[in-house]
């Protein structure tokens, strides 16, 4: 699985005006494109439901994640 971060910009005027961020995640999943935004890492991300009131940066979930997928090998 490979991923690549863009400029939402870049995308096509219809998906272009669906994301609410800068920049965004592409990566292939079985077949499947899945696009992801990604805000800031120096700012809260809003995770709702996981962690509430605390400062869980997009950047630390992404790297919670990857630990996670280790491990489940």
């Amino acid at each position: 699985m490979s991923e690549l971060i863009l400029v939402t910009k870049t995308l096509p005027e219809p998906l272009y005006r669906r994301i609410r961020s800068d920049k965004v995640r592409v990566r292939e999943e079985d077949g499947n494109i899945i696009l992801t935004p990604v805000f800031n890492t120096d700012e809260p991300a809003d995770l709702w439901g996981l962690l509430p009131d605390s400062k869980f940066t997009t950047e630390k979930y992404l790297a919670q994640k990857r630990r996670d997928k280790e491990l489940e090998q």
